[in-house]
């Protein structure tokens, strides 16, 4: 059993710690000036936060080697040591566990992937169990301790609490993941919802670094909702925030297994789509790819189907705008393996249902692998070790 770490965290004496060092780590290398800017805090405030941080080893100093020769001494950058922590992030699909040690500044060093063959919590636990030892094995090489595991569930996850409520596509209610996975590792465990942590990722690291206002919204599986308001991932009072894949957009629509009808996920959720290919055309359709292979094909039937599902996300879009005005919206998941068959409906039922200047909002898409998602889980670690607060 490879050795354990104890209880060391990132030295946040001042409230401007935490931002400084996010900030540092997303933008970074940065001048103090530069992080006083993009923080709003003054030289001395970037001074007593940064000062501790260099002391334990976070952050270190050097000058500007990539800046153009000039008179006088070079700008002096302070950057996110990233080998001076590691940590693991695990992502939970109904068929798949992908588990990955990152450094701190997120980067992917290891990966490791298992299948789900049965989904009750202690099964799953004991498969992600194994990859942790894997990955504690793997650290050991690189001479860092693990300060942390992230693990990301779709569904109803409290994070505060640690515990799933409720994961439609594992079938589980209540379960203290944290408590469990904690006590079976000995490390620290942050849970969080996976759609979230991927948020998380793409806040620090990806499409939306520099965008204080912006919503991830993953198509697949289920149809889910990441935002990211003022600079911050929004969880809600109830840690449900973003669940627009229960949105219901046609009150006569097929039921969804929340017990609503007419849900976007009712509609355009990869089991949805399934069934309803294989209603209309009468083939044994058993999987996304069947059903794709089918709409590929030219085959009318599974074509509109395809066309429906776009008009549902166009508009479930189309209502987190009106109601939340996020400066872009990123549209990722397995589920963009189709999006050449609903992407015109989703541009247009997003601008019909768009108010106002509210369809200026900047509408991409991002292929994102598990693996993505599982480093997403690691930023969610990552996060409680800097003392990250989220909302």
């Amino acid at each position: 059993m490879p050795s354990l770490p104890g209880t060391e965290a990132v030295p946040v004496p001042t409230p401007a710690a935490s931002p400084v060092f996010t900030t540092t780590l997303s933008h970074g290398p940065l001048t103090r000036a530069e992080i006083g800017r993009r923080t709003g805090l003054s030289p001395a405030a970037v001074t007593k936060a940064v000062r501790p941080l260099m002391a334990a080893g976070y952050l270190v100093e050097g000058a500007d080697e990539q800046a153009p020769p000039s008179l006088g001494r070079p700008a002096t950058l302070v950057r996110v040591d990233g080998g001076r922590a590691l940590f693991i992030g695990i992502k939970v699909t109904g068929d798949e566990i992908i588990a990955v040690l990152t450094d701190l500044c997120c980067r992917v060093r290891v990966a490791r992937h298992a299948p789900v063959t049965a989904r009750d919590p202690a099964s799953v636990l004991a498969s992600a169990g194994a990859l942790v030892q894997e990955l504690l094995t793997e650290a050991e090489g690189f001479g860092v301790p693990v300060y942390g595991i992230g693990l990301a569930v779709s569904g109803d996850v409290d994070r505060p609490a640690g515990v799933v409520r409720y994961s439609p596509f594992l079938d589980w209610h209540d379960v203290p993941l944290a408590a469990l996975a904690q006590a079976a590792t000995g490390l620290p465990v942050t849970v969080d919802n996976d759609v979230r942590a991927l948020t998380v990722a793409e806040q620090w690291f990806g499409a939306g670094v520099g965008v204080a206002d912006f919503a991830l919204v993953t198509v697949g599986a289920g149809i889910g909702c990441g935002l990211v308001v003022h600079g911050r991932v929004v969880s809600g009072a109830f840690g449900v925030a973003g669940e627009i894949g229960h949105l219901s957009i046609d009150p006569q629509g097929p039921p969804c297994h929340c017990g609503n009808t007419g849900c976007v996920e009712a509609i355009a959720g990869d089991a949805a789509i399934v069934r309803r290919v294989a209603e209309v055309t009468g083939l044994p359709v058993t999987d996304a790819a069947e059903a794709l292979r089918l709409a590929h094909g030219g085959d009318p039937g599974a074509r509109e189907v395809y066309a429906r599902a776009g008009e549902a996300i166009g508009r479930a879009i189309g209502a987190v705008v009106n109601v939340l005005g996020p400066r872009r919206l990123i549209i990722s998941g397995e589920g963009l393996a189709g999006y050449d068959l609903f992407a015109e409906q989703i541009r247009d039922a997003f601008a019909r249902t768009a108010f106002g200047a509210a369809a200026r909002c900047d509408v991409m898409t991002r292929p994102l692998p598990f693996q993505v998602w599982a480093r997403g889980a690691a930023a969610t670690a990552i996060q409680s070790f800097i003392g990250t607060p989220h909302v």
